[in-house]
C-alpha cells in the first residue's frame, strides 16, 4: 500500500475541486497503528479522525505530547461515560446529537478549562440504525446549545444512506447549515468526497482511499 502516493493523490483531488471554501482533509485513522500512519505524520499532516475514545488515547497520548499541532477529530459516536477523556484528547467532536451530551460536554469543558469545536450530527436520511439528531429536532438542539451552553458549535455533520445517491443529502445539509449560520460542514468520505466538496463540505473524512481497507 503506497500511503504517501494515495495521500498526495487525494490531496490534489481535493484542491482541484471548485469550491468557495477551503476543505480540510481528515485522515480517518481508526484501527491503524501510529507506525502505519507515520509517513503521513512525517509529511506534516495534522488532522486525524478516530471512532473510539479509548483507541485514540492509547494510540495518540505520547504523540500529542511531542507534536502539539495534531488535531484529533472524534468522528464516531460519543458516549456519555467517555466525555471526560474525549474533552482531554480531542480538538473536534463531530457527533454531538443531544441536549444531554451538550450539557455534559459543557460541564466538562468548564472543569478542564479546555475548548473544543463541535459539529452536530444530523440523521440526514432518517435511518433508525444511525446516530444523529432528527432533522425536525435540529432547530431545538442548536437553540439549546447557543442559549444554555458555551459550546463552540461550528457546523453540521452527516453520513448519507449507503444505498442512495448522497448528493441530495449533501445539498440538504448545506441548506441547514446556511439556515443556522454555521460555517463548517463535515461530510464526504472515500467514495463520495468529491460530491461533498462540490456542495460546500469544509471537512472530509477519508480513510480507505488513503490507508487501504481496515482489518475490522
Amino acid at each position: 500500500m503506497n500511503i504517501i502516493g494515495n495521500y498526495i493523490k487525494v490531496s490534489k483531488e481535493i484542491s482541484n475541486i471548485p469550491s468557495s471554501k477551503k476543505t480540510e482533509l481528515i485522515v480517518v485513522s481508526k484501527n491503524f497503528t501510529l507506525e502505519y500512519l507515520r509517513p503521513i505524520l512525517d509529511m506534516g499532516h495534522i488532522h486525524f479522525g478516530e471512532n473510539r475514545v479509548n483507541e485514540a488515547i492509547s494510540k495518540w497520548s505520547n504523540e500529542l505530547k511531542k507534536n502539539l499541532n495534531i488535531q484529533l477529530h472524534l468522528v464516531g459516536k460519543l458516549q456519555s461515560n467517555k466525555i471526560k477523556n474525549a474533552i482531554k484528547f480531542f480538538s473536534y467532536i463531530h457527533s454531538l446529537d443531544s441536549k444531554k451530551l451538550a450539557t455534559l460536554c459543557d460541564e466538562q469543558e468548564k472543569k478542564s478549562q479546555k475548548k473544543l469545536k463541535y459539529f452536530i450530527q444530523v440523521n440526514i436520511g432518517s435511518e433508525s440504525q444511525k446516530s444523529g439528531v432528527d432533522i425536525n429536532e435540529l432547530d431545538g438542539l442548536i437553540d439549546f446549545c447557543r442559549a444554555k451552553t458555551n459550546l463552540d458549535i461550528v457546523g453540521l455533520m452527516c453520513i448519507p444512506p449507503l444505498s442512495e445517491n448522497p448528493i441530495q443529502y449533501f445539498e440538504k445539509l448545506k441548506i441547514l447549515g446556511i439556515k443556522h449560520s454555521l460555517k463548517e460542514l463535515s461530510m464526504g468520505m472515500s467514495n463520495d468526497f468529491k460530491s461533498a466538496i462540490q456542495n460546500g463540505s469544509t471537512f472530509v473524512r477519508i480513510g480507505s482511499a488513503i490507508l487501504g481497507n481496515r482489518i475490522s
